[in-house]
């Protein structure tokens, strides 16, 4: 079988993967926040995950994988947006306003992933279906010494877990000294953090021994990991602006609630998403969502190409230059593969490449070459798992201007320019094509238009 390794955030190396249970392999990713839309940024690592999870299927069987997403539908940016709504005239309590956002919300992330190929998960809970759990898990760190309450809130105690800032390789006192952190009367310590905090009478909350109150936003992944994955599981990813203090709490937690587990044997972090050189920001003006690049037109294949050009351990530029690359790619594979069957399995480089810590750029560099050796059996194989060149995808394709009375007019005129050697008419229709934003290849079997990123049909030549 394909040995796989992987980048251990924790150990800072590259691991051999080897599942504590090869007939169940378990691995959780952090989902999102359900307030708003999904940005380009949260995209990413499901895309990601959604490639290694192909991979698992593949070697192991879909039905020894188990993969869990969750949903956070319990935060105060859901509170702030649902109180917004209310404050601008929205009808019902703050609490029927927070459910039906976050149930939009979710709806909304659903369609927009599922327009990437990403595949769903075998399980994805919502915070709100978990909150015995949480309650439960918390009285059991408060047993243990590991958290205490006051004031209506229960922090967890950092020093008391001496492995705390091994994943993010920082020592507790550094990180005092050097960052900004929340000074409470409630804390014991500064770097203590909230696991359970009160709620007055509009915000949404639960009965618990503490109070009317809700969690805090790190003990829910510790709580619904461990209820459907159990005490230790093979991988956990995210984002790499997760990984403190989010990760590292995570840690911490599951480690005292549970000392005889190990919670997650390897961390996968993704590097930081940039648009056009610079860093993703509301403040730059360059801050887009998946639903933004869906509405102007840019395929989900397209958008999924794009990520998965650069290795997820490298920060991510989005241009509309890769763009416009990634679909003139795309319209040529599904050219070549067009009615044929794939190969039974992946080629050996594909796989290779995959298996090497999840190098999706290597695995699309041996997709070329197998494009360029007219291998389409074994292109369609590779390229479906990297979730490309799908039946679901392909509908942008299908939809797609016909061209044909222009490539035949084309290959009229080539004949009678090498017959009379004047290319002076082709080089017209070609320059009138290219301005609607057609590409046009010329090569010893005829012509070839297809539609770019820029295609207007009002341009066309009659």
């Amino acid at each position: 079988m394909v040995e796989i390794r992987l980048t251990n955030t924790r150990t800072r190396r590259k691991e051999v993967f080897r599942p504590i249970d090869p007939q169940n392999l378990r691995l959780y990713l952090c989902g999102p926040t359900v307030y708003d839309r999904a940005h380009m940024g949260n995209a990413r690592p499901v895309v990601v995950i959604d490639v290694l999870v192909r991979l698992l299927h593949h070697l192991h069987g879909a039905e020894r994988v188990t993969y869990v997403r969750n949903f956070t539908d319990v935060d105060d940016k859901i509170n702030a947006a649902a109180l917004a709504r209310k404050q601008a005239g929205a009808a019902g309590s703050l609490e029927e306003l927070i459910r039906e956002r976050t149930h939009e919300t979710i709806g909304w992330y659903h369609a927009d992933m599922d327009a990437l190929g990403a595949l769903r998960p075998d399980h994805e809970p919502r915070a709100t279906d978990y909150i015995a759990e949480m309650i439960a898990m918390i009285e059991t760190l408060i047993a243990g010494g590991h958290a205490y309450a006051r004031d209506g809130h229960v922090l967890f105690r950092v020093r008391s877990y001496a492995d705390y800032g091994k994943l993010s390789g920082r020592s507790v006192d550094d990180m005092i000294a050097g960052a900004r952190v929340e000074v409470a009367p409630f804390k014991e310590d500064p770097m203590d953090f909230v696991l359970w905090k009160p709620s007055d009478d509009e915000l949404p909350g639960w009965d618990s021994p503490w109070g009317h109150g809700r969690p805090g936003w790190h003990i829910e992944c510790s709580a619904m990991s461990y209820e459907l994955l159990g005490d230790s599981f093979d991988i956990h990813a995210g984002g790499i602006d997760l990984q403190f203090p989010h990760h590292e709490n995570e840690i911490a937690q599951s480690c005292c609630a549970h000392p005889h587990g190990r919670f997650a044997n390897i961390w996968l972090h993704n590097e930081m998403l940039q648009v056009e050189g610079r860093k993703m920001s509301k403040s730059l003006g360059n801050f887009f969502t998946v639903r933004d690049l869906l509405d102007q037109g840019i395929p989900g294949e397209v958008i999924r190409f794009v990520l998965l050009s650069t290795h997820y351990r490298k920060p991510m530029d989005w241009t509309t230059e890769k763009a416009r690359e990634a679909e003139a790619v795309l319209r040529k594979w599904r050219g070549l593969v067009a009615g044929i069957e794939p190969a039974p399995s992946p080629a050996p480089t594909v796989l290779a490449a995959l298996a090497d810590d999840l190098n999706t750029a290597g695995a699309i560099a041996a997709l070329h070459e197998m494009a360029g050796q007219g291998d389409a059996p074994g292109l369609l194989a590779g390229a479906r798992m990297l979730g490309l060149l799908t039946d679901d995808l392909g509908g942008w394709i299908a939809a797609g201007p016909d061209l044909s009375p222009w490539a035949e007019r084309m290959n009229a005129l080539r004949a009678e320019a090498k017959a009379r050697k004047d290319f002076s008419a082709v080089d017209a229709l070609k320059q009138c094509l290219v301005s609607a934003g057609v590409e046009v290849r010329m090569g010893p079997a005829g012509v070839e238009l297809l539609p770019g990123p820029d295609f207007d049909a009002a341009k066309l030549p009659e």
